[in-house]
């Protein structure tokens, strides 16, 4: 399975008769998946069969469907609701003579509520079957080019997260290999630090200053943090490898990402392995925004 990105943009549109339509969605990133729809009045019965068919094909994202139509033979027709008029007609005489005012005008009349009404024509059951099996395919052809736009999206993005695993690996390798990282240096630079500090005092027992030198040196030690760093980008290239829905776990692992880097950059004594550790710290963020991006 490949990786899709949680963006895309699909449009599909076609005809049946004099009786036009037009599907366009619009997806964005969502920590679930999210089906926002606009229908025109009268095809909200579709809302179940888009929820449906999305739910087949995209697995997370903020997805908006617009529904549009264009039916040339069911414009409709305007029509005055002579009951309502009449009743409106009939308060305008009753208090006309009462009330300080304009008389009302007949456009201000036609525009109250109830007055015109539009009569569209019927549809018999077997042209209304006909158009819903039409925009229901349509839908299906709109979601499944949104899917595919999403996968193109997604192999850029999975270049783009293989190179910053890649110089995460890299920075990890110069850590292990700096010499900030290694245990004889660490324990060194802390018998130095212990004889300037002891300086013209009493000195302390070798086995006292072997004893503080390696609890000291074990609390420099950056070996376990590179250790996780190195599992973590494995496991990182083996949800890359799997495919799919994977942005949740890539996201989990962009956090652990962070932790072992921020504990390596706090124990860190030395002005190389702390560069390193900040180098490290800005691929991880450059990785964590893109991996936002993925399904």
């Amino acid at each position: 399975m490949s990786i899709a990105s949680m963006t895309g943009f699909a449009r599909a549109e076609g005809a049946v008769g004099d009786f036009g339509w037009t599907w366009e969605l619009k997806s964005v990133n969502g920590r679930n998946l999210d089906v926002r729809c606009r229908f025109p009045s009268g095809y909200e019965h579709l809302d179940a069969f888009i929820r449906s068919r999305t739910a087949e094909t995209v697995k997370r994202g903020n997805l908006a469907v617009t529904l549009s139509v264009d039916d040339a033979a069911s414009q409709g027709r305007l029509t005055v609701n002579r009951v309502a008029l009449q009743q409106i007609l009939d308060v305008i005489a009753e208090f006309g003579g009462r009330i300080s005012a304009e008389p009302p005008r007949l456009d201000g009349i036609l525009a109250l509520k109830g007055v015109l009404d539009v009569e569209l024509p019927q549809i018999d059951e077997a042209e209304a079957a006909k158009r819903t099996e039409a925009l229901q395919r349509g839908f299906g052809q709109a979601i499944d080019g949104l899917s595919e736009m999403r996968k193109v999206e997604g192999k850029r993005l999975a270049d783009l997260i293989g190179a910053h695993l890649d110089e995460i690996e890299r920075l990890c390798q110069a850590a292990a290999t700096s010499a900030g990282a290694q245990p004889l240096a660490i324990r060194q630079k802390v018998e130095k630090q212990f004889a300037e500090l002891l300086q013209g005092l009493a000195p302390l027992s070798e086995d006292r200053l072997a004893q503080e030198a390696a609890m000291l040196a074990g609390k420099a030690d950056v070996r376990e943090e590179l250790d996780r760093l190195t599992a973590h980008i494995a496991a990182a290239r083996d949800l890359m490898a799997k495919g799919g829905a994977v942005g949740r776990k890539l996201d989990f692992l962009c956090q652990e990402f962070n932790r072992e880097a921020n504990t390596l950059c706090s124990k860190s004594a030395d002005i190389g392995l702390t560069s390193i550790g900040i180098a490290l710290k800005a691929a991880i963020e450059q990785l964590r925004e893109q991996i936002q991006n993925i399904e």
